[in-house]
């Protein structure tokens, strides 16, 4: 097995709720805190296993709520607490891989770091990390470096890389410059992307030296940089943390490190790319967790749930059950059921992304506690 980079310093920024997966996934239990593939671990600890080969045990940082602190620690036993990175609050991507780059580049100043979801599902792991490996080159070279998935499907539930001429880099014959970036598209966009080959799902990886992204930070987000650099400045110093975090933290601008640096970045010629050639979903939605779980076959039942008592004929779609409860399902297609102690979802695959309306909703009538 390879070695651990040296010079590499893997960042996991654990935030977000993922209210299309509402109502398994609240503010207390997010997403990244759930087994949604049935490996018997949380996506988060399945994150942590595919990169500790990369970075190695002491070289992993988790960015994460105040809130969610204690479960992320039960979940990685033994992370040093200098690698645990509280948010008082979200503030988005840019701000919560931002505050680990500054925290990093002061502590090892030629580091590069790589940011890689909490929550996302990613198969073939030894293709994962030749990706890896290849886009650590890239970042050496001075890039700002994303890796894309190479597209199975016509999907627009995800935005889309265009990708354009290739790069000469020792280590990383994939390499190539990001052309620009593309929204998440219609269905026949979508069909055009999938056969043009040159497009890429963006899966939101991010590996750079960090001086660079923090220098990208600086002439895109200049308010956002001075607040990170002043959080950086007293974040060893547990006497200073707190009040300087308390002051800067909520001044912080909200916004997706998509705008703040990976797209100016390709304007300006800044932006590598590396292909992804493994499996990988970031399950957005229900309807991407029955696919996950039922290997693509439309016609099968998936079914999430220790003590799942579940009763089916002719059914298809995804039953998650948090209860004691028997379900049944008589001919019904593309079902989604999400059977918990205080709320119940009924919906089909095609309405999946409309899960966040109700989320919403519910929000407006002030109904925090399912929530």
């Amino acid at each position: 097995m390879p070695e651990p980079i040296d010079d590499f310093y893997a960042v996991i920024p654990a935030g977000g709720v993922g209210s299309r997966l509402w109502p398994l996934s609240r503010a207390d239990a997010p997403k990244f805190l759930h087994d949604l593939t049935g490996s018997g671990q949380t996506l988060l600890r399945d994150t942590w296993d595919r990169l500790e080969p990369l970075a190695g045990h002491d070289r992993i940082s988790v960015v994460t709520g105040r809130a969610h602190r204690a479960a992320v620690e039960k979940e990685l036993p033994g992370i040093p607490d200098k690698n645990v990175f509280l948010e008082s609050e979200p503030r988005d991507s840019a701000a919560a891989i931002g505050l680990a780059a500054a925290i990093l580049v002061k502590r090892e100043p030629n580091v590069i770091i790589g940011s890689f979801a909490a929550d996302h599902v990613i198969r073939v792991p030894h293709l994962f990390d030749w990706a890896v490996r290849q886009a650590v080159a890239t970042a050496r070279e001075g890039y700002i470096c994303t890796i894309g998935i190479q597209p199975s499907e016509a999907a627009v539930g995800f935005g889309y890389i265009r990708t354009g001429s290739g790069l000469v880099i020792d280590g990383a014959p994939e390499a190539a410059l990001v052309d620009s970036f593309v929204e998440k598209p219609d269905l026949e966009t979508a069909k055009e992307y999938f056969a043009d080959r040159s497009y890429l799902w963006n899966a939101g990886m991010f590996i750079s030296r960090a001086d660079v992204l923090l220098g990208e930070i600086a002439e895109n987000e200049p308010h956002l940089y001075a607040g990170l650099m002043d959080l950086a400045e007293a974040w060893d110093d547990r006497e200073l943390r707190g009040p300087v975090v308390d002051r800067v933290w909520p001044t912080l601008k909200k916004i997706a490190i998509d705008y703040a640096v990976a797209e100016p970045a390709a304007a300006r010629g800044r932006l590598a790319v590396i292909p992804g050639h493994f499996d990988w979903d970031d399950v957005g939605d229900f309807a991407s967790l029955a696919k996950l779980n039922s290997h693509g076959r439309k016609n099968d039942l998936a079914i999430l749930g220790e003590n799942a008592r579940i009763l089916s004929d002719a059914a298809s779609g995804i039953v998650v059950s948090q209860t004691s409860r028997v379900i049944s399902l008589i001919g019904v297609r593309d079902i989604i059921v999400v059977d918990t102690e205080d709320a119940l979802l009924v919906t089909t695959s095609e309405h999946a992304q409309r899960v966040k309306g109700v989320v919403d909703a519910l929000k407006l009538n002030g109904r925090g506690d399912v929530l």
